[in-house]
């Protein structure tokens, strides 16, 4: 029911651990309709990007479904991927803005009654822990599948 994109909720911040000084801010759901939060673990990697550059990265798999990679040193977005293919919320996320592209049949306005959002409200990826392995270059995380119907009502 909050209007706007409620900027600094759902965001990634960063600073600088020197000077304490704001580097980036990277929100990953705005206007959160779902009440994802999204305060899950963040892994930091060195690897080589897809050009085979290194990299030092940051990576979340957040409770919208979505896995996110940024650059750790300035907050640009390198990927940002599916958990798996039933997360029906977005459609995608485009890249350059970094927004995620809505599937307004799942969302949560009074006048729609939305069934089978996945993830539900406790998101694909609660608050457990991850870990990333840097000889195998694979992450580890534990994951929930579950789906939920939103049925609106204004209370008096």
């Amino acid at each position: 029911m909050r209007p706007g994109d409620n900027k600094w909720t759902m965001t990634i911040f960063g600073r600088d651990a020197d000077t304490g000084e704001a580097k980036f801010g990277y929100q990953k759901t705005p206007h959160d309709e779902w009440d994802y939060a999204g305060v899950n673990v963040m892994m930091l990697s060195d690897q080589k990007d897809k050009d085979g550059k290194m990299r030092k990265l940051l990576t979340h798999p957040d409770r919208n479904g979505i896995v996110y990679t940024l650059d750790r040193t300035d907050g640009t977005l390198v990927s940002a991927n599916k958990i798996d293919d039933t997360v029906n919320v977005f459609k995608s996320v485009d890249l350059k803005t970094g927004t995620p592209v809505r599937d307004p049949e799942y969302g949560t306005r009074m006048d729609h009654l939305a069934k089978d959002i996945c993830p539900s409200a406790m998101g694909y990826h609660n608050q457990g822990h991850d870990s990333y392995d840097p000889k195998r270059q694979a992450f580890y995380m534990g994951i929930n599948h579950i789906c939920m119907d939103w049925e609106p009502f204004m209370l008096p």
